[in-house]
């Protein structure tokens, strides 16, 4: 069983899935989606479902630090309403206020990258973030 975690933006998606066992997220790709042109990298996730056997999707819910649910928000519901559609899979909302400012830094301070090599992953390791939070939250 492999969940996929999923950090949806307006122009990416970082994908991320677990282990077979449900305890480390790696990270696996970043997918480039256009939301104005109506493409939003189902393809190519649905290529990514088959080849890891997901079960279900984790989406990155990005809240207000106030707790509400904004524009970000209400278009990462949209696309997990989607996927649960087209896939016929489960999905979970994980909270993910800071998780690419956690990325960020993290970045920074451990891999010394760049700003353009940044830019390259950090929304892939921000999915691997929200699945993490999510599995550490839901360990048995």
């Amino acid at each position: 069983m492999r969940i996929m975690g999923l950090d949806v933006g307006s122009r990416t998606v970082g994908v991320a899935v677990s282990d077979l066992l449900g305890w480390t997220a790696q990270g696996i790709e970043i997918i480039r989606i256009n939301e104005e042109e109506e493409n939003f990298g189902f393809e190519r996730l649905g290529e990514l479902v088959k080849e890891y056997e997901v079960t279900k999707f984790v989406v990155g819910l990005p809240k207000n630090m106030n707790n509400s649910i904004g524009p970000r928000a209400e278009a990462s519901m949209a696309y997990g309403d989607k996927i649960q559609e087209l896939f016929q899979l489960p999905v979970d909302y994980q909270d993910e206020r800071l998780t690419t400012v956690q990325a960020e830094r993290f970045l920074v301070e451990q891999a010394d990258a760049s700003r353009a090599k940044r830019k390259k992953v950090i929304d892939k390791l921000a999915a691997v973030m929200i699945l993490q939070n999510y599995l550490d939250a839901h360990s048995r």
